[in-house]
Order: structure tokens, then C-alpha cells, then sequence
């Protein structure tokens, strides 16, 4: 229901905005991003009216994570995956402010009404970066190629099915997750970093996989990077703006989640910048990750000791191997991109 409804959305807002001839640009940029998003945001605005705080942002932290590691991981593995120096200038940096930003607001354990404010002037600042280089960019023939035209209103007919099953889907999904919280005895917190997450995240990855199958390497890449922006400034900031009391950001979530979203986010950028692609094998890198993560949020959630061997690993081990090898590939990047001729 949730792949669905947000499959009907897009396609019905395509095709009623074109009949305003609206430049593809715009399209893509609002209802092609807001559909995206519209899993994520209809079942985080349903937890925060049903004080289910907890699955309402550890749903988008959540989401965030699996969307970098996962769904990159897996459409890097399919096909190398190409990225354009415009994600490596312009959206990575931005994507790191993004999760600073939020880590920031969400210092206090609270993300308040202003703060969501501060984070949907944020979005709408990254919207206007984008059309103000489009604008700026040389003209290059689009493939756009303009949907037939249909009555406006069967398009609007589609839009609100669209609405009502992400609306029914969000349902089931949140009272699923709160029943399944309660009776394996686990935080509402940990099923909307895992479960709920993946979920809403699932439009996400068939739209990068169906990319990767087709060859759209582009595609496969800015789907993810541009869905997080919408989701961490977007999706909670309008979540923050429209709650009824300020939204409680757990403990647990600022010691460690929020500080791996801002890992895996920082890791993007020298894996994209050394040769501007994402190879299989830092794809079943991103895999990997995502296994450690996963087990640790369960081992911590059951008191397994294997949490702390984690820790210890990760900490010691891994992460000075990985911090490493970046750095090694970076420079050697560097390099090769500003390398001179010597003189004869």
C-alpha cells in the first residue's frame, strides 16, 4: 500500500502540474521529492499524534541509515554506480549539514516547533540552491518527454487514492509496530529505527534498484542522497511544526544513532569523491555496516554482551582500518584529478 500509494501520487501530480506547463525541473524537485517522502511523513505526523514520538524521528534516523548503506549498497552491487560532481560539490556537503543541523537541534532532547521551522527554512534555502544552478548551468536537451494529457480530473481522483491508501498504510503500519514493540517487549524506538524504517523506505529502494537494473546510475544515486534531505529537514520539520508538544528525541538516539547517521553521512563523501562512483565493493562495504549497526541496536535492545564486542571491535579496529583506507583513496584521487604533466 505504501509502494502504491506514493506510485499513484507521483504520477497523478506529473501529469496535473503538466497541464500547467510546468518546467520538469519544478516537478521533480516538489512532487517527485514529496512523493518519496510521503511514506515517511504520513506515518511520522500519525506517531507524533498518537504520542509515539519515538517511532516518529527514530523512524526517519532510521530510514537515513538504511537508505545510504542499504540501498546504495545494493544497487552498487548490481552495477557500479556513477555520481556527478554536482552531488560531490553541492548535495553531500549539504546532506552533512543537514544531519549536523539536526543533531544540533535535537541536543536538548526536544525538537520544538522553531526548530522545525529552522529545518523547513532549510529545505526551502537547498530548493532554491538547485534552481539557481539549473538556471545557471548550460542548456542541455532534456529527455523529458511530457505525459499524455488525461482529465484533470481523473488526475485528481488518483491523487486522493493515492492519499488514502498512504494514509491506510501508514495506519496499519504504526499500530503494527506499537503491538509488536509491546509484546517482544522492545522500545519504540528500536522498531521505528528498524522496522517502520524500512518500510517507509521501501519506494526508495525499488525506484535506486529499478535504476541500477535499467542502467540509470544517476538515478540510483540521487534518489537516496535527495530523498534524506527531504526526510531529515522536510519530514521533521514539518513533523516538529505541527505536533501537538515538543517532539522527545531519546537518549539513546543522541549517544548513537544520531552519531552514526553523521558517520555514514561524512563516509559519502570521500567514497563518491575518490573516482565519482560507488564500486561493488565499497557497496558490500555499506552492506556491512549496515549488519554491525543492525546487530548492535539488537544486541544493546536485548543486553546481549555481544553489544560491547561490537563496540570494542568497531571502535578499535574497523574504524581506524576504514579511516585509512578513505584517506589513502582520497588522496590518490586528489592527485590523480590535479596531477600536472612534468616539463620535458
Amino acid at each position: 500500500m505504501l509502494i502504491l500509494g506514493a506510485e499513484l501520487l507521483v504520477r497523478a501530480a506529473v501529469r496535473l502540474v503538466a497541464h500547467l506547463k510546468v518546467r520538469p525541473l519544478i516537478i521533480g524537485l516538489t512532487i517527485v521529492a514529496f512523493g518519496s517522502s510521503a511514506p515517511q511523513l504520513t506515518v511520522s505526523l500519525q506517531a507524533t499524534l498518537a504520542h509515539n514520538t519515538d517511532i516518529a524521528v527514530g523512524s526517519v534516523i532510521g530510514s537515513s541509515i538504511f537508505t545510504i548503506l542499504v540501498i546504495l549498497g545494493l544497487s552498487a552491487l548490481i552495477m557500479p554506480l556513477r555520481v556527478s560532481r554536482q552531488l560531490v560539490r553541492l548535495d553531500i556537503p549539504l546532506l552533512i549539514g543537514a544531519s549536523a543541523l539536526v543533531f544540533a537541534l535535537a541536543w536538548n532532547e526536544t525538537l520544538t516547533p522553531l526548530d522545525g521551522i529552522v529545518l523547513l527554512a532549510a529545505l526551502v534555502l537547498y530548493l532554491g540552491l538547485l534552481l539557481r544552478q539549473s538556471q545557471h548551468s548550460p542548456h542541455t536537451p532534456s529527455a523529458y518527454t511530457p505525459p499524455p494529457r488525461t482529465p484533470w480530473i481523473r488526475s485528481a481522483l488518483l491523487i486522493l487514492t493515492g492519499l488514502v491508501l498512504l494514509i491506510g498504510a501508514g495506519h496499519l503500519l504504526l499500530d503494527a509496530a506499537v503491538d509488536l514493540a509491546s509484546e517482544l517487549g522492545l522500545s519504540e524506538r528500536v522498531i521505528g529505527l528498524t522496522i517502520v524504517a524500512i518500510s517507509t523506505s521501501l519506494p526508495q529502494l525499488a525506484t535506486s534498484l529499478l535504476a541500477a537494473v535499467r542502467g540509470q546510475r544517476d538515478i540510483a544515486v540521487g534518489n537516496v542522497i535527495g530523498g534524506n534531505l527531504f526526510n531529515l529537514l522536510g519530514v521533521l520539520g514539518f513533523t516538529a511544526l505541527v505536533a501537538p508538544s515538543p517532539l522527545s528525541v531519546s537518549p539513546n538516539a543522541l549517544a548513537f544513532d544520531l552519531p552514526v547517521l553523521l558517520g555514514v553521512t561524512l563516509l559519502c563523501l570521500p567514497v563518491f569523491y575518490s573516482g565519482y562512483r560507488v564500486t561493488r565493493v565499497e557497496g558490500l562495504l555499506f552492506l556491512a555496516l549496515y549488519l554491525a549497526y543492525g546487530l548492535h541496536v539488537a544486541s544493546f535492545t536485548t543486553g546481549m554482551p555481544l553489544a560491547g564486542k561490537l563496540e570494542h571491535l568497531m571502535l578499535f579496529y574497523v574504524l581506524p582500518a576504514l579511516l585509512a583506507f578513505l584517506l589513502f583513496t582520497s588522496v590518490r584521487a586528489w592527485r590523480r584529478q590535479h596531477h600536472t604533466r612534468p616539463l620535458p
